[in-house]
Parts: structure tokens; sequence; C-alpha cells
């Protein structure tokens, strides 16, 4: 399923994440992405954001249509859980959604600095590719498509929130979930 639509004429930003994944605070680069989740009631996309420090999930939304409202409500949920500081770095792909003017200006107002990925490039965006890789491999396939919209959001939240935030380690993460990661940085900024 194709989620990306970079033919068009919104302008693009620079890479300036140029895959570099290792990030050392929580909060100062997030990267996102939509992909596409089987449902037998009808399509649904997730577009997610990722904290590069944690691989937390910080915000998602799904919906059944792949408009900047999905992009923007997940990029919304993230800004309001983590509240970060001027100049976090944004990087997605070249979509129609993250070009638009529309979520461009919500990047400004949150004072982040947009990075895009090279065109065709999903090297560039691996690692929100690779959580949701994660995601559909531990749960979209176990499940054989979900019958109803609602039973689909209801375990893409179980999942998110309380087993993949919480729960699941991580080999790049000292083997913590991404919760148990992030809690590293709040008793270092208490101490």
């Amino acid at each position: 399923m194709h989620t990306t639509d970079s033919n068009h004429s919104h302008p693009i930003e620079p890479n300036h994440l140029n895959q570099q994944f290792k990030v050392i605070k929580p909060n100062t680069v997030w990267v996102t992405d939509i992909t596409y989740i089987p449902c037998r009631e009808g399509r649904l996309y997730l577009a997610s954001v990722m904290d590069l420090c944690t691989r937390e999930i910080v915000g998602w939304r799904l919906a059944d249509h792949m408009e900047t409202s999905l992009a923007l409500g997940a990029l919304q949920a993230a800004y309001e859980a983590k509240r970060p500081g001027k100049g976090l770095l944004h990087h997605s792909d070249r979509g129609t959604q993250y070009t638009s003017n529309e979520y461009r200006e919500q990047l400004k107002a949150y004072r982040m600095k947009p990075s895009m990925s090279r065109k065709g490039n999903c090297y560039d965006n691996a690692c929100i590719e690779s959580w949701h890789s994660i995601l559909k491999k531990e749960l979209i396939y176990c499940n054989a498509r979900f019958k109803t919209k609602e039973q689909a959001y209801h375990a893409l939240f179980q999942y998110i929130e309380f087993y993949y935030n919480r729960k699941r380690m991580h080999g790049a993460l000292d083997y913590l979930s991404p919760v148990r990661f992030a809690e590293q940085f709040n008793r270092k900024s208490v101490a």
C-alpha cells in the first residue's frame, strides 16, 4: 500500500537529519510517517511520531484517510504530550501531508526545524519505518485483519500505549522500554 505522494510542487526541506539516528537527549529529534492498517470494515492509516532518543511513540492518530489532518493530529498529540523546546528537529518523508502549508505552519508555530528525506530513500527515515514494521509483525499480522475500525483502534492503543512504550524492551535502549529509558533523563534533570 502506497502511503507517500511526493509528486507535488510543495516546498521540500533539506535532509538535516542525514541518517544521524543516535540522539543523546529526548525531545530534540522526532521522526514521523504514515502506514496502512488493514481492516475488514475499511482502510485505516496510522500516523506516528517517534522520539529518536527514547524510541517512544510520542504521538499517533488513526483515521480512514491520509489527509494532512491525520499527520497534523499525530504531531499535535506529540506536542501536547511532551512540550519540546524551540529547535526540535522534525524529520519526515516528502509526502503531501508533511509538505502542506497547514503542516508547515504548525511546525513554525511549535518552533520546530523541518527536515525531509531524500526522494525515494526509505533509509533516511529508517527508524520510524522499522517501528511500523515491528508493529505489523507483532500486532497486525497476528490478528488476521481487524474486523472493525473500533477494534483496530483499541488494539493499537493497547499495543502502543501499554505494551510498546511501557514494556517492550529495545536493544538500542540497553534493553529497556522507551518509557523506562526516558525516565533516566528525568532523574538526571531533577538531580
